[in-house]
């Protein structure tokens, strides 16, 4: 499978040579006596799927042979049975020139089969089934347009057309002025000084938070000294995306989740109280793999990400976890590792276009990556040019202000918290507070670490800010 994924570059469906003995002698008769060959180049393959399917364009006919680990036979079997036995008339996947118009790809809903509902997914001891397949692989990247396919398939689901056009629009002339002043943050990494790839501003509806997140507050180590009110129409559309938010997170909880909510997500009302604001000035402004900072937010934070301007694809990865050694690792789950190793390398590529909402659910903080790739070219859009302005909306908790929460004894920093993603020492998925001055350029980091301890609603118990020293074992995480 590896040297079916890691191909050379794709050809579109134009450049598809119409040579006769691709497109015609091979029958749908003869594939099912014959079928996949090992030794079979991916263009024979795609060749084939496309003398049956001819109005699919190569690039949507691959994903969907991902999907079926490369077999043509079930891949033609799915589209088949999918559509009763009948060739499929579709339209086809847009082309970077056509991204703006949404819901022009076929939903992978016609050509496979819809994961099971969380229910069906436990066996009658209590005990879960076998995980279903996962549809990335890697070397590859799955482009998902259809909103249930990202819900399905990703921790996040998406909201096109999200305002009004005329509110929108003015949204984003309002922010593309507000940019003008936006400044790189600048942090340590592995003791280089380096700046973000991008600007960015920060938001708080209050004059009482304005002053608070100035003089307590701190990002990546260092205090926010650019701090700024909401601007009138950040303030005028900050409750239509808290009511969206709000209305997704039941929804995914309904429709996900088994209509329970996970461990340590809050069941109170997500409220947005601060917003930052980034600013993408042509392709090649991006921002690389990273899990948003919990400090604030808690365990298991929602965000909720609104874009305006030119269509960019935002990615995201699985965190596959290390494995651990260990005697009672059953065949299955030994199974179930080596398929998310696999799948651990793949991307799922989500575009966003102008006025669309991105909800990022419960467990995408603590279990995904996400990053904005950059890219060769980009569609100008009418208002904003080359630039992409995207704002999310967070909420952050009395509960986890600096004040309640535990702080370097050596630096005065207030801590950083975050959560273990490798399986060692039994620790996965546990959270710990720990030293981030050695973000700040001139600064170094001390040893301060503390477990963090939480009720199943995400709150932080009383009595665990006993503050101990790293230790080296038991709290490595990935970074």
């Amino acid at each position: 499978m590896d040297k079916y994924v890691t191909r050379g570059k794709r050809k579109s469906s134009h450049d598809i040579s119409p040579d006769p003995k691709l497109t015609v002698s091979v029958r749908p008769a003869q594939r099912r006596d014959n079928d996949d060959d090992e030794d079979e180049p991916t263009e024979v393959r795609l060749a084939r799927l496309s003398s049956v399917y001819p109005k699919l364009e190569q690039d949507l006919l691959l994903d969907f042979l991902l999907a079926h680990d490369g077999s043509v036979k079930a891949t033609l079997d799915s589209i088949k049975a999918s559509q009763g036995g009948h060739t499929v008339r579709l339209d086809s996947k847009p082309s970077s020139s056509r991204i703006r118009n949404v819901g022009a790809q076929t939903s992978l809903r016609s050509f496979t089969i819809p994961a099971a509902p969380i229910e069906s997914q436990v066996q009658s001891d209590g005990q879960p089934k076998k995980k279903p397949r996962l549809l990335t692989r890697k070397g590859a990247t799955l482009h998902l347009f259809d909103p249930e396919d990202i819900s399905q398939h990703t921790p996040c689901t998406i909201v096109h057309n999200f305002l009004p056009e005329e509110e929108a629009n003015g949204l984003l002339r309002e922010l593309l002025e507000e940019s003008k002043s936006f400044q790189k943050i600048t942090f340590k990494l592995f003791d280089n000084v380096v700046s973000s790839p991008h600007t960015s501003g920060f938001y708080v509806g209050t004059d009482y938070e304005l002053n608070q997140q100035r003089s307590a507050y701190v990002y990546n180590g260092a205090r926010m000294e650019d701090v700024r009110k909401l601007t009138p129409w950040l303030e005028k559309i900050k409750p239509r995306v808290e009511e969206a938010v709000n209305r997704e997170i039941q929804e995914r909880i309904r429709t996900r989740y088994g209509g329970k909510k996970l461990k340590y997500q809050s069941p109170d009302p997500w409220r947005p109280n601060a917003a930052f604001v980034n600013c993408y000035n042509g392709p090649e402004e991006s921002v690389g793999w990273h899990s948003d900072q919990l400090t604030y937010l808690g365990p298991r934070a929602i965000i909720g990400s609104l874009s305006l301007g030119v269509t960019r694809e935002f990615r995201v990865r699985r965190i596959i976890p290390t494995k651990e050694q260990a005697d009672t690792t059953t065949k299955v789950e030994e199974e179930e590792e080596e398929e998310e190793e696999e799948a651990g390398g793949g991307q799922i590529s989500i575009h966003l276009p102008h006025n669309s909402l991105l909800v990022m659910h419960p467990e995408m903080q603590e279990s995904w990556k996400h990053c904005i790739a950059p890219t060769q070219t980009i569609d100008p859009h009418t208002i904003a040019g080359r630039r992409r302005i995207n704002i999310t909306y967070r909420d952050y908790k009395e509960s986890f202000h600096p004040r309640h929460t535990p702080r370097c004894s050596g630096c005065s920093v207030p801590a950083v918290l975050r959560v273990v993603q490798k399986k060692q020492g039994g620790n996965l998925g546990r959270y710990f507070w720990m030293c981030h001055a050695g973000n700040v350029p001139g600064k170094e980091g001390c040893s301060f670490f503390q477990w963090a301890e939480f009720d199943e609603d995400g709150n932080p118990l009383p009595g665990t800010t006993t503050r101990t020293a790293w230790t080296g074992t038991g709290a490595n995480t990935s970074k």
